[in-house]
């Protein structure tokens, strides 16, 4: 029996780990880089052992590191989560040798399904050598042959750029899991992401405990999952089933894992077989009343599962919270999360609190919010209204999206449900949410009776001109009253009250309260579930830079320059010039025109801040004879 169990990874899976250890009587043992010394996962825990550095490669997957930690803390089982070294056959062996129990599948069975190129011989489907690509197979999938979460995927649809998506994404393959193979596979268009989870035991009973749909993706990353699957027929969902649980016995499966499929034009195409807990689990769990952690330790005691799983009861849908803008092409962002506040009775599984700080080194989920409901509409109407509500401050979040997602006509048509979902509908989902014009007035109000409350009062016999202040694009006007204050622009607005911290309004007959909350001068205003950035009414000439500049959108390591790129060089709108690193992902920076490169600031290995000047590309001064041909 388990006494002392030590998670070899970080955040909210640890963090789920020692909550179901708790409530079984287990110890707990954390492992935490420098970035992380004071992250909730440490918090957590009963005994927390240091690995010095902040990367993962110096941590995180530095399996000697964690081994050494599991036996010097007393722990006799070691759970990997997942990503890091969870499907690392090496580090299980490792944790094996060094007389720990591993919470998972063998080495040898790691091995077989881990490697994508493995599992997909072992099952008898051959994948497709990258020297034999040719124009007829565009487009190809490139994909890392270790690991999960979307890194080190790439699409290529054009045979030219082949080569350097090859190593872009064996690059990051490298980064994320230590293993910089990668291999390339048909790509098909628009499938739906369905996945079978498994359960295995020692004593020959295998588990086919339902299905998930992860199709709402982007960077072939998970945003929303569910369970079960919807709309799929029962042959289809029969064969899923057969095929999930063949793949499990064909290797001695023991443990949980995952089998995924693409499902397009009524068929299912084997993607992969994860060795290890996936990331949407707990929509599993809520479905089927179970604790896939608690069931994992289970099964490495040697206990056997019942002959036949539990059923499906009602409809479970999962939303990832990431610290990332949508709007600007997935950029992950840091900072201090100064509120992470959700309705009570809500299951959300995360690795943060409020007053937290979102390091640059790992993935930019903040958390996992959860919803069981009888119905799959009900449970999406239930998970959107809680997003909404919830109080998320600090840096962007993708909160938005979800509830947009969440709400829109393609989700709610399992038809028109697939991995497309965001090529498709981005645009729409990124725009400026209802009622922002009006949270731009409290923010206005707000600030403005912080101000007088500072000042003394405002008012006077004569009337002054409107006070501007401009949030996102909106534009308040508004002046002092005897009776507080009078809003001149956007119409319709009427002040009821106005206090630093809320501020109620009247608009259109409607009456709304707004909870107003800042933190520090020029910082975003948090006004309900919208996030303001303020706009100065006259810009700092200091940080004015020159036409052309490319600045660093979030904080990162310089990777790699483009071959040959020098000052001087000729580059045309849209060609890679640098690839950033951050939060696991790598990040490429393309010129925004055609012109000439006449600065670059940005060397390999390059540590950059938010907002650094990386590049200036300089575009060709038309003359007014060019200008005259052009009309």
């Amino acid at each position: 029996m388990i006494s002392r169990l030590l998670v070899a990874n970080r955040g909210e899976i640890a963090c789920r780990v020692f909550r179901t250890c708790r409530e079984l009587g287990i110890a707990t043992v954390a492992v935490y880089s420098d970035a992380d010394a004071s992250a909730l996962h440490v918090r957590e825990a009963e005994a927390a052992v240091r690995l010095p550095g902040a990367t993962p490669a110096e941590t995180y997957l530095r399996g000697d590191l964690v081994v050494k930690a599991a036996l010097a803390s007393g722990a006799d089982a070691v759970h990997p989560g997942y990503g890091f070294l969870s499907e690392n056959a090496e580090f299980a062996r490792a944790v094996l040798d060094a007389g720990l129990l591993w919470i998972g599948p063998s080495p040898e069975a790691i091995e077989a399904m881990a490697s994508k190129t493995r599992a997909k011989e072992l099952l008898g489907i051959a994948p497709l050598a990258a020297a034999d690509v040719t124009a007829a197979d565009l487009p190809v999938l490139v994909k890392a042959a270790a690991g999960g979460g979307g890194r080190g995927m790439r699409i290529v649809r054009e045979l030219a750029s082949l080569e350097a998506e090859l190593a872009a994404a064996s690059a990051e393959a490298a980064s994320a899991f230590g293993d910089g193979e990668v291999f390339v596979e048909p790509y098909v268009e628009n499938g739906r992401h369905v996945e079978v989870q498994v359960l295995a035991d020692t004593h020959g009973t295998v588990w086919a405990l339902g299905t998930r749909d992860c199709s709402l993706q982007r960077r072939h990353q998970k945003v929303v999952e569910e369970a079960p699957a919807p709309g799929l027929p029962p042959s289809l969902l029969a064969e899923l089933y057969d095929r999930s649980v063949a793949a499990a016995k064909a290797v001695g499966y023991i443990g949980a894992g995952t089998v995924e499929f693409l499902v397009a034009d009524g068929r299912a195409h084997f993607l992969e077989m994860n060795t290890r807990l996936q990331v949407e689990h707990p929509v599993t769990e809520e479905v089927h009343g179970v604790d896939l952690v608690a069931l994992q330790i289970a099964v490495a005691e040697g206990r056997a599962l019942d002959p036949e799983p539990p059923a499906a009861q009602g409809h479970a849908i999962e939303a990832r919270l990431y610290a990332e803008d949508p709007a600007s092409g997935w950029t992950p962002q840091t900072g201090t999360l100064h509120a992470l506040e959700f309705r009570p009775g809500l299951r959300v599984d995360t690795g943060y609190a409020s007053g937290d700080t979102i390091p640059v080194h790992y993935d930019a989920m903040l958390a996992k919010v959860v919803v069981h409901a009888p119905t799959r509409a009900e449970a999406a109407r239930k998970l959107a209204h809680a997003l909404e509500q919830a109080r998320i401050h600090g840096p962007v979040t993708n909160r938005d999206l979800l509830v947009g997602s969440l709400r829109h006509p393609d989700f709610h048509d399992p038809a028109r449900l697939d991995t497309g979902f965001y090529e498709r509908n981005l645009d729409a989902l990124t725009q400026a949410p209802p009622g922002e014009a009006y949270a731009a007035v409290a923010a206005a109000l707000a600030d403005a009776a912080a101000n007088r409350g500072r000042l003394g009062g405002g008012w006077r016999n004569l009337r002054s001109q409107d006070q501007v202040k401009a949030y996102d694009g909106h534009e308040v006007r508004y002046r002092p009253t005897r009776d507080g204050y009078a809003v001149t622009a956007p119409e319709g607005v009427r002040v009821l009250s106005a206090e630093p911290g809320r501020v109620r309004l009247e608009v259109d007959g409607v009456v709304r309260d707004f909870e107003v909350a800042r933190y520090g001068d020029g910082a975003a205003v948090h006004v309900g579930p919208h996030r303001l950035t303020p706009l100065p009414r006259f810009p700092d000439p200091a940080v004015q830079r020159e036409p052309g500049s490319l600045l660093a959108p979030m904080p990162g390591t310089v990777v790699r320059v483009a071959d040959g790129l020098a000052p001087g060089a000729r580059v045309t709108a849209g060609q890679p010039l640098l690839w950033l690193e951050a939060m696991k992902m790598e990040h490429r920076v393309v010129a925004p025109a055609s012109g000439t490169l006449t600065a670059l600031h940005a060397a390999p290995g390059r540590q950059v801040e938010v907002g650094a000047l990386l590049a200036v590309v300089q575009q060709p001064v038309q003359t007014e004879a060019q200008e005259d041909q052009t009309v």
